[in-house]
């Protein structure tokens, strides 16, 4: 097969778009899956030993702001930091996985557990790992329109 790369600047930035052939179209879970392998890695730095170590984003449960670093927790139980402010990382994350969900946590939707409304117009979400988060009120709408 072979690949061709043109521009839009109306498409936002994460966003990718591939055209095929009709008769391709059931090739596309595959080619899906092989895109989706190639996953970009994300540098962050081990705490323990101050080394830069590469991870998948797929594999980041919670980022959380921590002054101008931000803390990133992974499936595995690890933490990470990135040094970056947590408003540069939401731009660079993958915005349909990742959602900010108060001023300073992101979360990756895939790993979400649970959720439930709580006091004060806020949600609180359970992640597969048992953290749990609150979704401020001002974040409750793009939360509610992401997982619905």
């Amino acid at each position: 097969m072979k690949v061709t790369f043109e521009t839009d600047a109306s498409m936002e930035r994460s966003l990718a778009k591939v055209v095929t052939n009709p008769a391709e179209q059931q090739r596309w879970e595959e080619i899906d899956k092989a895109i989706s392998h190639l996953e970009r890695q994300l540098v962050v730095i081990n705490p323990k030993n101050n080394r830069n170590v590469q991870i998948q984003p797929s594999s980041i449960l919670a980022i959380e702001s921590e002054d101008r670093m931000c803390n990133i927790r992974v499936i595995s139980g690890e933490s990470y930091l990135l040094g970056k402010r947590l408003k540069y990382v939401e731009e660079d994350m993958d915005s349909s996985h990742f959602l900010k969900i108060n001023n300073s946590t992101i979360i990756n939707v895939k790993h979400i557990k649970a959720f439930a409304a709580t006091d004060h117009a806020r949600i609180q979400v359970e992640l597969k790992d048992g953290s749990s988060y609150y979704v401020s009120r001002y974040y409750i709408k793009n939360f509610r329109g992401k997982l619905s």
